[in-house]
């Protein structure tokens, strides 16, 4: 198989004198992954709390904005304006009703997912790196979640969200794991 992009030989050399940090990595994932799997409503809150912080924080920095560099600007100032008061308030409604919130958020989930998993698809197959394989398999779990999420909308979305983040998270560990244990069996074999 051809790939758009290989590593060279220095960067090689390099991952795989790093495999322990890989493998440390991947085990980290594997423990939040399950966490967030055990507790999959709560991962949801939390999600959806976060988001509203980010929404919140994001909503000062435009506000701000408006007024530095887009005052007297008139139709950039309002435009900006406004955008920062709707992240503003969306954001303080995400965080005062995180459940509400995580139902509407299912949808947008949904999209990422499918994103991320046309994205992973492509970059493993793009990239010859270590256990490819798993990074494909990567992508195409991504997908399905997706998929899987738009499925059980609106019904599922108080937990759903936390249930495939902590999937997402094992899987990606899972790849940490497998890409560090090929880089040490090169490490030890010289090749």
């Amino acid at each position: 198989m051809r790939y758009l992009f290989q590593l060279n030989e220095p960067d090689l050399l390099a991952f795989n004198k790093n495999w322990g940090w890989f493998l440390a990595w991947g085990i980290i994932l594997l423990v939040l992954g399950a966490l967030a799997i055990s507790y999959s409503m709560f991962t949801t809150i939390i999600s959806v709390i976060f988001l509203g912080i980010i929404l919140t924080a994001s909503s000062v920095i435009i506000i701000i904005d408006a007024f530095q560099f887009w005052w007297r600007k008139w139709g950039g100032f309002f435009i900006h304006l406004v955008t920062g008061i709707l992240y503003f308030v969306l954001g303080v409604m995400l965080m005062k009703l995180p459940m509400l919130g995580s139902i509407s958020l299912t949808l947008l989930i949904a999209i990422f997912y499918i994103l991320l998993g046309i994205f992973r698809i492509t970059y493993s197959l793009s990239f010859q790196l270590p256990k490819q394989r798993w990074r494909l398999f990567n992508g195409i779990l991504a997908l399905i979640l997706g998929i899987l999420i738009l499925a059980e909308w609106p019904l599922s979305g108080q937990f759903i969200i936390g249930l495939f983040i902590g999937i997402d998270l094992l899987v990606c560990g899972w790849v940490y794991i497998m890409a560090a244990l090929s880089a040490r069996t090169k490490l030890r074999s010289g090749g």
